[in-house]
C-alpha cells in the first residue's frame, strides 16, 4: 500500500520468564487483575507518584521486560496512588495473551512483577476452518504441532481431545499433537507399478471452551518417506496486511481462514505495525521474524537465522530439512511516494523525470542496498536458494511493454530500478516466469478497494502489479497468481470485507531439488 500515515505499535521480542526479575532491585509493589476480561487492574507501591502508569502489551512481544523501552503500549492509564485500580480498555484487542506492566514516572522501571492475561473472544468454541493442512512429517522421525492458538471463543479456557484418526498422532489437552509415524521397509514395487511417493495421516481434534461449547477441526499431516526430501515444494507469499488487517471487522480470525486454505509455507508480510507476524505465527503455530515496523516473516519451516533490516527490508534463513535444505528470503517494502504511476497518469511527466522522482522516493536507494546485503547469498543460490519478496511500492518493467501502452497512460518501456536491479542482479520474476503475457494476466495487486484514487473526484486509480515474489537458485516455478479472497467493496465500505487488506497478495508454488 502507498501508506497515507502510519501508526507506530508493538511488538519486537518478549522472553518473559514466569517469576524472574529484571537486573535492578526487585519492585516491591503489587499488580493483579481483578475483574477478568473487563481488563482491570489493583495495585499498590510504596513509592506513588503522578506519573505511574500500567501499560498492557501482547505477550509475544514488545514489552519493557528489561525495563527499557521496546515498543508502545496497546492501551495504558495513570496509577498515580499509593493502591489502587485502572481500568484498561480491551475494546480495540483481538483475541490473544497480553502482559500488564505497571511502570515508574513514565518510564520503564518495574514496579510490580509483570501479571499474564488473555481476552478471549465471545460466543461458543470455533475454529477459524473445518479441516487444516499441517506441516510436513516424515516416516521415523518425532513430530510436533500445535493448534492451541487456533481456537477462540468457549469462554476463555479450552481442552481438546483426539476424535478419531491415525494411530500415532496423540493429542494433548493444549492442543499440541505428537508421534512418530512409522517407517516402513524399502521395497521396490512391482513391473509396471508406481510407487506412491506421498501419503498422509487424518485426524479430527475436538476442542471444548469452560463453557461446555466445542468444535472440531479435520487435520491432515502430510507424511513423506524416511528416504525422500521433507519438504519437495514450497508456497511463498507476499502479503501487504493494511495496518495489520485493522481495517476490516474480524480480521484476526479472517486472516487465518485465508493463510490456511492458501497452502503457503512461508509468507513475506508488510504493514505489520511491529506485532502482526508474531500474532499471526503465535495463532497458526509457525515460527516468525517480527521486524520493529513494518516487516515479518511468517513460516511453517524454523527460522534459524535472522539478518536483521536494512533500509526497508530484512532476512531470514529458513531450514524446510535441517541443514539438508534450507532457503534465504528477504521481504521489503519500499517507499510509497512520490508513486510513478501517478506521476505518469496524473501529472503526464515524462519518463526521464519520474525515474529522477523514483530514487527521491526511496525506492532505488533502498533496493539498491537491500541487493547489496544479500548479494553473497545470491552468489551462493545455486546452493541456498534466495526469495525475495514485498510490496515494492512500484511496477515493473515487465508490464509496461508497448502493447499496453494504451492501459499504461500512454507510455511504454519504463525501465522500473525496483524490477530492472533485481533482474540484473539474478533474481527471476515468479509470477511472469508463470504468466509470461502480461497482457492476458495482469497479476494487479494494488488495488481490489481502490478503482478511484483516493481524495480525487472520479479520478481513476492505476492499477498496477506492485507485489512481487522473485527467486535466485535451484527452483522451478509450478504456478504463481494474485489472491484476492470473497468479492470485497471498495473503500469506504470495506469494513465487513472477507478480505482484510487494500492490496492483493501474490503466491507461487516452488518444486525444490531433490
Amino acid at each position: 500500500m502507498r501508506v497515507r500515515f502510519l501508526i507506530p505499535t508493538v511488538i519486537t521480542a518478549l522472553l518473559l520468564a514466569l517469576g524472574a526479575v529484571p537486573a535492578s532491585a526487585a519492585p516491591q509493589g503489587t499488580l493483579a487483575l481483578a475483574e477478568g476480561e473487563d481488563f482491570t487492574f489493583s495495585y499498590s507501591t510504596p513509592e506513588p507518584h503522578a506519573a505511574n502508569w500500567v501499560g498492557l502489551y501482547r505477550s509475544s512481544g514488545g514489552g519493557p521486560v528489561d525495563e527499557e523501552y521496546v515498543a508502545p503500549s496497546l492501551v495504558w492509564q495513570y496509577a498515580p496512588e499509593s493502591e489502587g485500580t485502572v481500568r484498561l480498555s480491551a475494546d480495540s484487542l483481538e483475541p490473544g495473551s497480553y502482559t500488564a506492566f505497571f511502570l515508574a514516572r513514565d518510564g520503564y522501571a518495574w514496579l510490580a512483577e509483570p501479571v499474564e492475561v488473555r481476552r478471549s473472544a465471545q460466543g461458543p468454541t470455533t475454529f477459524p476452518v473445518e479441516a487444516a493442512t499441517l506441516h510436513n512429517a516424515r516416516q521415523g522421525e518425532a513430530y510436533e504441532a500445535t493448534l492451541g492458538g487456533l481456537v477462540s471463543g468457549g469462554g476463555g479456557g479450552t481442552e481438546f481431545t483426539k476424535v478419531s484418526g491415525d494411530a500415532w498422532v496423540k493429542v494433548s489437552p493444549d492442543g499440541t499433537l505428537t508421534g512418530t509415524p512409522r517407517a516402513s521397509a524399502h521395497r521396490e514395487p512391482p513391473a509396471g507399478v508406481t510407487r506412491p511417493d506421498r501419503s498422509s495421516a487424518s485426524v479430527t481434534v475436538e476442542a471444548t471452551g469452560v463453557d461446555g461449547s466445542s468444535a472440531r477441526l479435520d487435520v491432515t499431516i502430510p507424511v513423506r518417506r524416511h528416504t525422500d526430501p521433507l519438504v519437495d515444494e514450497l508456497g511463498v507469499m507476499s502479503l501487504n496486511t493494511w495496518h495489520g488487517g485493522t481495517q476490516v471487522n474480524g480480521y484476526h480470525e479472517k486472516q487465518l481462514r485465508f493463510l490456511l486454505e492458501s497452502g503457503a509455507d512461508v509468507v513475506g508480510l508488510q504493514e505489520t505495525q511491529g506485532r502482526h507476524a508474531a500474532r499471526l505465527a503465535q495463532a497458526l503455530g509457525w515460527y516468525h521474524w517480527q521486524g520493529s515496523g513494518s516487516l515479518g516473516v511468517i513460516s511453517r519451516y524454523p527460522i534459524v537465522e535472522e539478518y536483521g533490516e536494512v533500509n526497508a527490508s530484512g532476512g531470514v534463513r529458513i531450514a524446510l530439512d535441517g541443514e539438508e535444505s534450507q532457503v534465504n528470503l528477504w521481504n521489503v517494502h519500499l517507499g510509497y511516494t512520490p508513486y510513478g504511476p501517478y506521476d505518469f497518469c496524473f501529472d503526464g511527466m515524462d519518463v526521464e523525470r519520474v525515474l529522477e522522482r523514483e530514487s527521491a522516493s526511496g525506492r532505488t536507494p533502498q533496493i539498491t542496498d537491500t541487493l547489496a546485503a544479500m548479494s553473497h547469498q545470491v552468489d551462493a543460490a545455486d546452493d541456498v536458494p534466495v526469495l525475495l519478496v514485498g510490496d515494492f511500492n512500484a511496477p515493473s518493467h515487465l508490464d509496461w511493454t508497448e502493447e499496453l501502452r494504451e492501459k499504461n497512460c500512454g507510455y511504454a518501456d519504463v525501465p522500473w530500478p525496483t524490477s530492472v536491479l533485481p533482474t540484473e542482479a539474478g533474481f527471476t520474476d515468479s509470477y511472469r516466469v508463470a504468466n509470461p503475457d502480461p497482457v492476458s494476466a495482469p497479476g494487479i495487486t494494488w488495488s481490489p478497494l481502490y478503482p478511484f484514487n483516493e481524495g480525487s473526484t472520479g479520478r481513476v486509480e492505476p492499477q498496477d502489479r506492485i507485489d512481487f515474489v522473485y527467486h535466485a537458485g535451484d527452483l522451478t516455478v509450478r504456478e504463481s497468481r494474485d489472491v484476492v479472497v470473497g468479492d470485497p467493496a471498495p473503500v469506504p465500505e470495506h469494513r465487513d470485507n472477507e478480505w482484510t487488506t487494500d492490496h492483493a497478495a501474490v503466491l507461487t508454488f516452488y518444486s525444490l531439488p531433490s
